[in-house]
């Protein structure tokens, strides 16, 4: 039922440009949503990059009671990023409308926004962050190919085929791998190789691949870190399509570890350069640490579902 009076505010933050750019749509149903849950809805529309960071971070403690915010995963790693450094300890509620929506999707967050937006004053639970060379970030920091997918593929092919859009541009990508020399340090042990691609994961998939890492979760403290290691053109098309039907962990060019820190730094200061990608927005150059924060971050989700206690028919 309605509530006359708001006793609470939720700031809320979108990027008018996440996805099919349709949030415009749902914004009069979000804003409802927050006020029949007792919410005060203060609303800020990004206008440029940088811009919703900065936002956040001239946000005075204690005013406000929630954030909302709307965007794909760039977004929202941008948000949690002026969040924590900003030191406000209040809940985010997550209302997808990017393309792929990798960390909602982890989270069960509703596809739809208006279901989303209904999470708000319900349960919040402490989910892990990451921290890359001091920026923030909630699902991936990734190194190689495909890392920089997310930043090169084709904004129209996106908006058409959604994740689909990132198969394709990875596939073209494949003539063109140059392998880079790193040393990879951990907490147990610090190794050398010719690597293609390296991935630390929070939640078990990225960009429209969902079971990356199928053992992975964001609330346990630790991030699934895969190396793909030097391998021919012919092995890395083998390696795909494993990766496809979820075999990749077991094979013999892939590295795999669960930890809570890494290192990764180049053997050379030659001209050879890996691009980084940080939860699908262009991340620092190597070398860099990874941390795993754990429960940094308060996040609206679902209630469990009940499991059914009818007995099946005889």
């Amino acid at each position: 039922m309605y509530k006359n009076i708001c006793t609470k505010k939720v700031k809320l933050v979108y990027n008018p440009y996440s996805g099919n750019h349709s949030f415009k749509n749902d914004l009069h149903e979000c804003i409802t949503a927050f006020q029949e849950a007792g919410y005060e809805a203060h609303v800020f529309a990004s206008m440029q990059p940088g811009d919703i960071a900065g936002h956040i971070a001239g946000i005075p403690k204690g005013y406000y009671d929630a954030i909302a915010v709307s965007g794909g995963d760039g977004t929202l790693s941008a948000a949690a990023d002026a969040l924590l450094k900003a030191g406000l300890d209040i809940p985010m509620l997550i209302l997808p409308s990017g393309t792929a929506n990798d960390f909602a999707s982890a989270l069960g967050i509703p596809a739809d926004i208006r279901k989303a937006a209904a999470l708000i004053g319900g349960k919040s639970l402490p989910f892990d962050a990451g921290l890359v060379n001091g920026r923030f970030f909630l699902n991936v920091c990734a190194a190689g190919f495909p890392a920089d997918v997310s930043q090169v593929v084709n904004k129209n092919l996106k908006d058409s085929l959604g994740s689909f859009a990132y198969y394709l541009t990875g596939v073209g990508k494949l003539a063109h791998l140059k392998p880079l020399g790193v040393r990879v340090t951990n907490s147990a042990e610090s190794f050398e190789a010719g690597i293609y691609l390296f991935l630390a994961l929070n939640s078990q998939g990225i960009g429209g691949f969902p079971k990356i890492a199928p053992d992975a979760s964001v609330s346990d403290g630790l991030f699934d870190f895969i190396v793909v290691k030097e391998i021919s053109f012919m092995e890395v098309a083998a390696l795909l399509m494993k990766l496809l039907s979820g075999e990749h962990l077991s094979d013999p060019n892939v590295i795999y570890f669960r930890d809570k820190y890494v290192k990764i730094e180049p053997l050379s200061d030659g001209e050879d350069v890996m691009n980084t990608d940080v939860d699908g927005e262009p991340g620092p150059e190597l070398p860099i640490e990874i941390e795993n924060r754990r429960h940094a971050l308060r996040i609206f989700v679902p209630k469990p579902k009940r499991k059914s206690t009818k007995k099946p028919p005889l």
